[in-house]
């Protein structure tokens, strides 16, 4: 019997492109599967978390995750990523610094803590988090098999210093954008933001995924880039960008 992936607690984007909303925090977590390979974007907030996604990505592809890629360094995003051993690891140039230190993990897991993640949880992940192996500083080609080509961009900084997207081509076409962009409330910038260059991160995004695209934000629902386009020009306003 074919298993659907609804019913594996996935939303079908487009063919071999999906992604689900997790609770608690609804952070949006993607999945690309390509002929013997998939790539999952973003690991969840705690290793059970991330454990339990990849099973469900296992469950609907019947082959192993063999590619991770982290759009971001906030505990929603990369705390499940121990969970994923054995995979090819993706970050933006930078965030490997950060999450191969004490420090910045002792962070992570404090931020976790402040918005509500059990102390052994947060403790947990964040002493078994693994910095990314592979650095991309500009554009890189992941191929999954099959003519199935996805390119991670680093388009920030922006909501952090260290933002990755993943563009998928097709029809349509489907950007997963981090929380470079969201849906479910105004877009969160916290200490580590760099606000005069995230307008710039997102024209970037439209520039990879142009007018027809689905932009997959990191917490809501997904948009066009009419909304992508709206929300550069509020944070350019907000935050006294111009251009």
């Amino acid at each position: 019997m074919t298993v659907t992936w609804e019913e594996l607690g996935w939303e079908r984007l487009a063919p071999g492109v999906g992604r689900c909303r997790l609770p608690v925090w609804d952070c949006t977590v993607g999945l690309v599967v390509g002929a013997g390979a998939a790539l999952v974007v973003d690991s969840g907030s705690s290793l059970a978390e991330g454990a339990r996604l990849r099973t469900r990505a296992q469950a609907l592809t019947g082959d192993r995750v063999t590619h991770l890629a982290l759009t971001h360094p906030h505990f929603d995003h990369v705390l499940g990523a121990a969970a994923f051993a054995g995979t090819e690891v993706y970050g933006a140039v930078g965030v490997d610094a950060l999450l191969g230190s004490r420090h910045g993990r002792e962070e992570i897991r404090a931020d976790a803590v402040r918005h509500g993640l059990p102390e052994p949880s947060a403790t947990e992940a964040a002493e078994t988090l693994v910095p990314p192996r592979h650095h991309v500083s500009g554009e890189w080609t992941l191929d999954l098999g099959s003519g199935c080509q996805v390119l991670l961009a680093n388009v920030g900084p922006g909501h952090t210093a260290h933002d990755l997207a993943v563009l998928v081509p097709g029809d349509p076409e489907v950007v997963f954008c981090g929380d470079l962009v969201e849906e479910s409330g105004e877009p969160q910038a916290g200490p580590d933001a760099v606000p005069s260059h995230w307008p710039d991160a997102l024209d970037r995004l439209l520039s990879l995924g142009g007018e027809d695209a689905l932009y997959v934000p990191g917490h809501g629902a997904v948009v066009d880039a009419a909304f992508v386009r709206a929300q550069r020009d509020a944070l350019a306003a907000r935050f006294g960008v111009s251009g």
